[in-house]
């Protein structure tokens, strides 16, 4: 009988758990402090081809310069497809060193970084998520060409072959690799144009998802999945795809960071003084507020602002089946979708550009800010705080000159003719003191500033002033 590779140690086999492949000894083995031995020769000859006339590239011949990678696939073999071999190096070099990195940000090292650590070694061992990782990339080299897209396109007809095989059995349909594989392909589908596909994929992920016994389980085995499968989703619909967890950890949805639980529930509407927030939302406010404070002193790593983020947006957007049936007051909604553009503002991309959930959570603010605007002549430092994230999140958008114009109004009229004041008030409301931090906020209120017909003080008779 032909050796076949087993893509993972003896004991991770024997105990069916994933295996991260690393010699001489994998992660697990390392934790449990027992022996780690890969039995098995390397797979040279797939058993199954997707063609007849498939080229075999079996064999990964690593560069000198992407060799610090191959630890991730120790037996120096992968998936076939139907690509020369030269080519499907240069994939996996572009995936490694660069696609990696531009999808998950939040870490820039190779030996952490999730994309390299957690998902290339399921590509590996994964015919239909290889194809698709290789898809990202292939992708990426033909934008900047700008020569056509039939080299993706054959690995996204490949892509699509091999998942059907695997969705038609239901241990195989709920892998994490499936996942991974259906929520990329929404994200190509969604930049493509073609979004009646990436929705059907995004509501294939769910019912996997669901079939895993909710969001929760999913990162309790592997939150890489679970934090690409719940961002991804939302951003390509603008809508919460997801329940949350209560402020206990109470649920099967997404779950808080764990500082969430420490805060003491909101007994009164202080954060909003008198702009009547419903509570659902002043409570958002009060526990960001808390955590914004001891952020300011011990930072939030990335990964759990990503977490944060993507809790917050998901329990403050509506779903779609309950979008047109909602009816807060506008003074809440305002304070609802501004809490929704700084938390992506603070974020940043990850995974996809969030454009489309940007530019909708954008225009419910600017509607709700118009409507609330009486109110708000009453409350200067929230407005401020308003104006500020507003401006900040409709750069380069027909909002933007609106919205200016009212910061200018506001400056004039509270006679703020320095950052400083500016600053003053959107710390008491709400602020991380994080990347992009004051220099995404500052010039578009220096710019205001310029244009006031009253010459700006000097910093030191404005700090006494004000």
């Amino acid at each position: 009988m032909r050796r076949t590779l087993r893509r993972s140690c003896a004991a991770c086999a024997r105990s069916k758990y994933s295996c991260d492949l690393r010699t001489p000894t994998c992660s697990r083995c390392i934790k449990r402090r027992i022996q780690c031995e890969y039995a098995n020769e390397p797979l040279t000859a797939p058993s199954t081809t997707l063609r007849p006339d498939a080229a075999p590239s079996s064999i990964v011949l690593l560069p000198a310069d992407v060799s610090r990678f191959s630890s991730l696939d120790p037996f120096d073999s992968y998936p076939q497809t139907r690509l020369g071999r030269q080519h499907v190096q240069r994939l996996i070099h572009s995936f490694l060193t660069k696609i990696a990195f531009q999808y998950y940000p939040l870490d820039l090292k190779e030996c952490s970084n999730p994309f390299i650590v957690s998902w290339w070694p399921l590509a590996l061992s994964d015919p239909a998520l290889f194809h698709v990782s290789l898809q990202t990339a292939c992708l990426d080299e033909e934008l900047l060409a700008q020569r056509g897209f039939q080299t993706s396109e054959l690995l996204m007809a490949d892509s699509v072959v091999l998942l059907r095989r695997k969705v038609q059995d239901q241990e195989l349909a709920i892998q994490d690799s499936t996942m991974n594989s259906v929520i990329t392909l929404a994200a190509i589908e969604f930049g493509k144009g073609n979004i009646e596909v990436s929705q059907m994929h995004i509501q294939g992920v769910r019912r996997m998802v669901h079939a895993r016994g909710g969001i929760r389980e999913v990162k309790r085995t592997s939150p890489l999945t679970a934090r690409m499968v719940s961002w991804v989703s939302m951003i390509l619909t603008g809508y919460a795809q997801f329940n949350t967890q209560d402020d206990l950890g109470v649920g099967d949805g997404i779950s808080p960071i764990y500082e969430w639980h420490l805060i003491q529930p909101l007994r009164e509407h202080s954060d909003t003084g008198d702009f009547n927030v419903d509570e659902p939302v002043a409570n958002i406010l009060h526990r960001l507020r808390h955590l914004s404070l001891t952020a300011q002193q011990l930072p939030l790593s990335t990964t759990k602002l990503h977490d944060l983020a993507c809790f917050v947006v998901h329990r403050l957007l509506p779903t779609d089946s309950d979008f047109s049936c909602s009816m807060p007051s506008s003074n809440t909604e305002v304070m609802r979708y501004a809490l929704v553009l700084h938390m992506l503002i603070i974020h940043g991309t990850t995974y996809y550009p969030h454009t489309l959930i940007l530019s909708q959570a954008l225009a419910q603010f600017v509607k709700h800010y118009e409507q609330s605007e009486l109110v708000l002549y009453t409350q200067d430092a929230l407005r401020v705080w308003l104006l500020a994230i507003g401006m900040v999140a409709s750069i380069g958008t027909s909002h933007y000159p609106w919205l200016s114009g009212k910061a200018r109004t506001t400056a004039a009229s509270m006679q703020m003719r320095t950052w400083d004041k500016v600053f003053r008030h959107v710390k008491s409301v709400l602020w991380f003191g994080m990347a992009p931090g004051e220099s995404a906020f500052r010039p578009h209120w220096d710019a205001i500033f310029n244009t006031l017909d009253v010459p700006a003080l000097p910093e030191y008779q404005a700090n006494y002033l004000g």
